[in-house]
């Protein structure tokens, strides 16, 4: 086999590593309330079957360059790319919400390596010249498997039952692990690196970004800092995340090398991409609690609604290389990144009538933007980035846009809780219980929240009375802007980067 052949199948290899590994992290959206009651545990902590998947992916991602140098890139690799399908199967067989946990948050351990692996893989591989094809191909990963995941897994839930979604993982795993086994260079393990390891950052890194995700999880279901849980793991994820910044930033070898920061736009493209996965992780985490909560649909049908932001998705992303040799970068992510923002702007006239069919142009649009948006932006972020900082770069941006799904999407739940109870209150009073059509309509609304998981009656009455009052509705309207207006950010610091030039450095404006 030739080297270039042995190349180009060796990241291809690591390309399905990083897609099924973003993919995992939506993949139960769509099922939640089936999984819920699978496991036998209630609404409010459904999440943490996602969670603890993503907690799992942002604390190993900024591990995985120090840990491919002490056991081999080829073997770290090799190594998790089996592991990572055994945890995803294992959680199929999961009876209780704590093994389902702990089973998600080893699975995504192990598919957080493949993510940073497959990007360092496009940057040390493959020649200048063939980068931003494989940025594409990355950034298919990144923007499609989410917008695909739910309907993989709705349709999956709705036909062979919910614990299939867990066994999709083997079979492309499989193909990843033998073509990565005939194709990667064997490298010695360097074990005395460990006596080196940056253990203290490592320490601090893992509980403050584990403590801060458990408060994103849970702050909004205990009302913030109300609960003395959250004001105390809150404290606790403040100071360990001070201290690792701080241990970072004076250790002799750090295991995150934040002084990539300060180049200018590695530190914008980074930031951009943290605003950039508010976004793409919170719309399809909005998206389907708004059909499955307002519109009752099942797993299957939010999966079918939600796959016209993905499939458009495959035929644009291939194009954007070529776009990218005949205008400036920044142009095009800038556009793209508008018109992502323009597709969440048009969900803000939300009502009871809006449903799957009037998603249709909105999704269609936001797919068109989400696929101007991630090669352009990665090609800026890493124009001037030295081979040797590839791995570390990798692994930082990764993290931080991981890590900006989880803040965005906690944010997004409190948007959403806050602005429903704000409409709540003002148009509930509309409601007359004196006419017999409402009256039934609260009766099987109510029914409905008993059957998934909502074992109080008096609760799920409530609950009745805000959806009838339009309360629901009105603010998942408001959390689009909220996205909306995240994205309209993102494009505006897009432009205060320098220009990549073709050879990877940076120009002039």
């Amino acid at each position: 086999m030739s080297t270039i052949a042995a190349t180009a199948i060796a990241v291809l290899a690591g390309m399905i590593g990083a897609f099924m590994a973003i993919l995992n992290i939506q993949i139960t959206n769509a099922s939640l309330l089936d999984i819920e009651g699978g496991i036998g545990t209630g609404v409010d902590n459904g999440a943490w079957i996602s969670t603890s998947y993503l907690i799992g992916e942002i604390v190993v991602i900024p591990l995985t360059a120090y840990f491919s140098n002490v056991f081999s890139f080829r073997r770290y690799i090799l190594v998790n790319s089996v592991l990572f399908p055994l945890f995803s199967i294992a959680c199929a067989f999961a009876h209780d919400l704590g093994t389902m946990i702990v089973l998600r948050g080893l699975q995504g351990f192990a598919g957080g390596v493949l993510i940073p692996m497959a990007f360092t893989m496009v940057l040390t591989k493959l020649p200048k010249s063939q980068q931003p094809l494989g940025l594409a191909i990355f950034a298919l990963s990144v923007t499609f498997a989410p917008a695909i995941g739910p309907t993989i897994g709705g349709y999956l839930t709705e036909n062979y039952g919910w614990q299939t979604i867990f066994f999709i993982n083997a079979i492309p795993s499989a193909i990843m692990a033998v073509a990565l086994a005939l194709t990667l260079d064997k490298q010695p393990m360097q074990l005395d690196l460990l006596r080196e390891g940056d253990w203290a950052g490592i320490f601090t890194m893992a509980i403050g970004l584990s403590a801060l995700q458990t408060v994103l999880e849970e702050g909004n279901k205990e009302d913030w800092f109300s609960s003395p849980f959250i004001v105390k793991l809150s404290i606790l994820a403040f100071a360990f995340l001070v201290a690792f910044i701080w241990i970072e930033l004076t250790v002799k070898k750090p295991l995150v090398k934040l002084s990539l920061l300060r180049q200018r736009n590695f530190g914008i493209g980074v930031a951009v991409n943290v605003l950039v996965g508010v976004a793409l992780f919170g719309t399809v985490y909005i998206l389907p609690q708004y059909l499955g909560q307002v519109q009752r649909y099942s797993a299957e049908q939010i999966g079918n609604v939600l796959a016209w932001t993905g499939l458009p998705q495959l035929l644009l992303i291939p194009l954007v290389p070529m776009l990218m040799k005949r205008f400036d970068a920044r142009y095009i992510g800038f556009l793209g990144i508008s018109i992502f923002a323009i597709s969440c702007f048009m969900n803000i006239t939300l009502s009871a009538d809006t449903a799957g069919d009037q998603f249709w142009i909105p999704n269609i649009i936001r797919a068109i933007g989400q696929a101007l948006v991630l090669t352009p932006i990665t090609a800026i972020t890493t124009a001037g980035i030295a081979p040797s900082d590839a791995a570390a770069a990798s692994g930082l941006t990764n993290m931080l846009r991981n890590l900006g799904g989880a803040v965005g999407t906690a944010m997004l739940g409190t948007v959403l809780t806050k602005r429903e109870q704000f409409h709540s209150n003002i148009i509930g009073q509309s409601v007359t219980l004196g006419r017999d059509e409402v009256r039934t309509r609260l009766d099987q609304l109510t029914a409905y929240f008993v059957q998934h998981g909502v074992s109080d009656h008096a609760v799920a009455a409530q609950k009745a009375v805000v959806a009838l009052g339009q309360a629901l509705i009105l603010g998942f309207a408001d959390t689009f802007a909220v996205i909306g207006v995240v994205l309209a950010i993102a494009a505006v610091a897009l432009l205060l980067t320098q220009k990549p030039r073709a050879g990877g450095g940076v120009g002039a404006h």
